[in-house]
């Protein structure tokens, strides 16, 4: 084979590669064509690091054009540069669950109790650390806190009913009506509550001893009360309580009023029941104590069923949700409103 044959041979794999140039995004492309048109110069362009505005300087005769708002849009076509918005979460768990899913060393959870119990989430918070600001790059630790988990704690519907009723005068008949449809939420008393012995008492036990202490109060049993609504009879005996004083010779003269069965005996009801309903919506059951009284005027008689401190019972519910959310997801946990990314 000749030398001419010889340098006439294919080029191999390796000679036939081609170096093609990185390719370039939207934006530099702008940039080089800008720069081959004369006289236009690149100002400021926005990077990864620093939120510069994307200004352009035109020559004499020329306007500038700031291209921030449309370079954005190009770049956040197809894909956002931040994760924005709210969650609305329908339970606990959910709120738990979001919230691992996208935590990070910056993530706390805001708690409320009053007015509405409510458990906010929000993961992009300020980072933890004084803040040391930069005249050029501001405080590297500051956050928007746009990117929110939000849960408003329902209540259940046993708590909206019973709390309608509270306090609230009815008569027999509805007050009859009333416990008997909602005679589940009803607990009969313990052999240590009616006998208001603390030994060997547990402490919901003790709790409502205690209370009974407060108001003077004694328990009853459900079926007491449904008999009571359906047979209650009152009778007034009137008599004179007269007492006089010796040093100035005052007679003071009072009419009291004491109502009696139908067999003339004095009436003796109790003025506490106990019933266990949730506060929240598929939450554990709370017992309480219920106060019970009666109004008599002329021949009419009113009833009153009113929750003992429901507030506290409230209070505690959310407190051992917002303890567990804390637990379960890892993150800090304060009572408030966030300053950032409240609603």
């Amino acid at each position: 084979m000749s030398a001419a044959t010889a340098n006439c041979a294919p080029p191999s794999e390796e000679t036939m590669t081609t170096v093609y140039p990185p390719a370039k995004n939207i934006a530099e492309t702008i940039i080089d064509h800008m720069s081959s048109v004369g006289g236009i110069e690149v100002i400021s362009f926005p990077n990864a690091d620093t939120p510069n505005p994307f200004i352009i300087a035109a020559p004499d005769g020329m306007r500038l054009h700031d291209l921030t708002r449309q370079h954005r849009e190009v770049v956040e076509a197809l894909k956002p540069l931040q994760r924005t918005g709210q969650a609305v979460l329908e339970d606990l768990d959910s709120l738990i669950a979001w919230t691992n899913r996208f935590k990070s060393d910056d993530t706390v959870l805001f708690g409320q109790i009053h007015p509405t119990p409510k458990l906010t989430a929000v993961i992009d918070y300020h980072a933890e650390g004084p803040s040391k600001i930069d005249p050029v790059e501001g405080d590297p630790k500051a956050s928007y806190g746009r990117h929110t988990g939000l849960y408003t704690f329902p209540v259940s519907e046993e708590w909206k009913r019973w709390n309608a009723i509270s306090g609230q005068p009815l008569t027999k008949d509805q007050f009859g009506e009333f416990i008997e449809e909602n005679a589940k939420d009803f607990l009969d008393p313990t052999p240590a509550l009616l006998n208001g012995k603390t030994d060997g008492a547990e402490a919901w036990e003790l709790r409502m001893i205690e209370i009974g202490a407060k108001v003077q109060g004694r328990f009853g049993q459900y079926a007491a009360l449904a008999q009571l609504s359906r047979n209650f009879q009152v009778y007034d005996a009137g008599h004179l309580q007269v007492s006089t004083n010796r040093d100035t010779g005052e007679t003071h003269v009072q009419f009291l009023d004491e109502h009696r069965g139908p067999d003339g005996a004095p009436l003796r009801l109790p003025n506490l029941f106990m019933i266990a309903i949730p506060v929240f919506e598929e939450g554990a059951l709370y017992r309480l104590a219920v106060r019970f009284r009666y109004r008599k005027a002329g021949s009419e008689v009113k009833f009153f069923a009113t929750l003992y401190n429901p507030d506290v019972a409230q209070r505690d519910a959310a407190r051992e949700a917002l303890n567990m959310a804390q637990e379960q997801t890892a993150v800090p946990l304060m009572i408030g409103k966030p300053e950032i990314g409240a609603r």
